[in-house]
């Protein structure tokens, strides 16, 4: 009988080690799953604003350039300010990386300005400026990947709509304005433009963050494609995410 019972003894030991030899690699697996979970954040709504400065790059605008250069001065290309505004989702992936659609309203264009190339007329401050006023809806689709406790980079695609684009003329002199007219192009321009989007930022622990970035357009801003020329800007921004 003694026998019996310490066989039993020894068969109760080895079913005990098994199941506690199979629980332990469960109970690492729901430490690790949790670890994991602490460390991907959660998903975020945010808010941004920022400025702008844009211009158009191509053949159209080296061909303009040189036309500039032979003016001595006369005329100047500068980029042109702008304002963009808008909303966005982070969808944390992993740890340290996110997915970040958005929506936003975005002013771009180009700026030139020309003046009477004579020092005599020079006291007159006269001058004449033709801005290309475009808007745009735009739709950004980013990773961003955090390098240390909130700096991260971010780069993506992002498609924009053409709500309105216009050219303005405005001429003055002495102070004074003497011409302001807008003229409706939207009819001769690309609806949807495509770009490359990638800069900096960083995210604070209470929400607060900023960016700074870089759009590359890679569609023509005409219809035809026939001028060569696209569409690059410049942002800083400011945001919040909640």
């Amino acid at each position: 009988m003694k026998r019996v019972f310490l066989l039993i003894a020894v068969v109760l030991g080895l079913v005990a080690t098994k199941v506690n030899a199979q629980q332990n690699p469960n109970r690492n697996k729901n430490e690790n799953l949790i670890k994991v979970t602490e460390d991907v954040k959660p998903i975020k709504f945010g808010v941004r604003v920022g400025a702008s400065l844009t211009d158009w790059q191509g053949d159209m605008m080296n061909s303009a350039q040189d036309l500039i250069e032979l003016s001595d001065g006369a005329v100047v290309r500068k980029m042109k300010e702008g304002i963009h505004a808008g909303a966005y989702i982070s969808i944390p992936v992993g740890p340290g990386f996110e997915i970040e659609p958005g929506l936003q309203y975005s002013q771009k264009g180009a700026k030139m300005i020309g003046k009477l190339p004579f020092e005599e007329t020079e006291f007159l401050n006269a001058a004449v400026t033709i801005t290309n006023k475009a808007e745009y809806l735009e739709l950004p689709v980013l990773a961003k990947l955090y390098i240390g406790e909130g700096f991260h980079i971010f780069a993506g695609p992002q498609v924009a709509y053409l709500i309105s684009n216009k050219i303005q003329a405005q001429a003055g002199a002495l102070g004074f304005n003497v011409l302001n007219r807008e003229w409706d192009m939207k009819s001769g321009f690309r609806e949807f433009d495509l770009s490359l989007v990638g800069g900096v930022g960083y995210q604070f622990s209470n929400g607060f963050n900023i960016s700074a970035g870089y759009d590359h357009g890679l569609e023509t801003i005409d219809k035809n494609g026939n001028f060569e020329t696209y569409n690059r800007a410049f942002k800083a921004s400011v945001g919040f995410s909640f």
